[in-house]
């Protein structure tokens, strides 16, 4: 088994910090959240009724959010937060735009201070070390009838011995309300709601090597264990 390391040493890698697979998307056309997503965020946003929240972990230089900023009722909150952060700030929005904030941090670490319509993370959870964590903590910052939608490569979960642990996985995402999409690697969860996984972080392989997008990724193993009710 590789050295694994922790989320704090894993931040500062060469394979988490010299990631720019998400650092330019924008909300549509060839290289955007909707393609990635297959669906239009803003879009989805715009069919809900009031002033729809919008938080996008691992959000780049926030371009999705600042397009959709212009799109959304005034009152709209939209939030990203990234580990580098945006390169500069973005220009400031018209009267009229939705509150944006970009918020440089660690997804592992920042804690969010309300629930959110919609919570993505465009190629994001393939730079963290704990994914289902984030997974998990995101589920639980969802307004009842909002939705969760990540890639996810279910191959960059493992086990202690170093096999593979994405059927145990998988069946326990869908035993929580997860969908996986398959031909998108993209994990939806449709209803904000509490989320136990029976499996505990044991730590990260920054070394794991490229994964389906062509592009080095991290592996994140974990032990099996119950789930230890309230």
């Amino acid at each position: 088994m590789p050295r694994l390391i922790g989320d704090g040493e894993l931040t500062s890698s060469d394979v988490v910090a010299n990631n720019t697979m998400n650092r330019e998307r924008g909300l549509s056309g060839v290289n955007s959240y909707t393609r990635e997503l297959g669906f239009d965020p803003a879009g989805w946003l715009g069919g809900r009724c009031g002033a729809p929240s919008w938080l996008d972990l691992c959000s780049g230089e926030g371009r999705a959010l600042v397009e959709a900023a212009h799109r959304l009722p005034t009152a709209s909150v939209l939030t990203g937060v990234d580990l580098v952060g945006p390169s500069a700030p973005p220009a400031a929005l018209p009267a009229g735009a939705a509150r944006l904030e970009l918020v440089t941090a660690a997804v592992a670490d920042w804690v969010p201070e309300r629930a959110y319509d919609l919570i993505t993370c465009v190629h994001g959870l393939h730079y963290l070390g704990d994914q289902l964590g984030a997974i998990a903590r995101a589920a639980g910052r969802l307004v009842p009838d909002g939705r969760f939608a990540a890639h996810f490569d279910p191959d960059s979960v493992r086990r202690a011995d170093g096999s593979s642990a994405a059927r145990a996985v998988l069946t326990a995402l869908r035993a929580a309300g997860f969908e996986y999409r398959a031909r998108r690697h993209l994990l939806v969860l449709d209803g904000g709601r509490t989320v136990r996984l029976p499996f505990g972080y044991l730590g990260a392989d920054p070394t794991a090597g490229p994964n389906w997008t062509g592009q080095p990724a991290v592996a994140s193993y974990y032990r099996e264990q119950p789930i230890v009710e309230d």
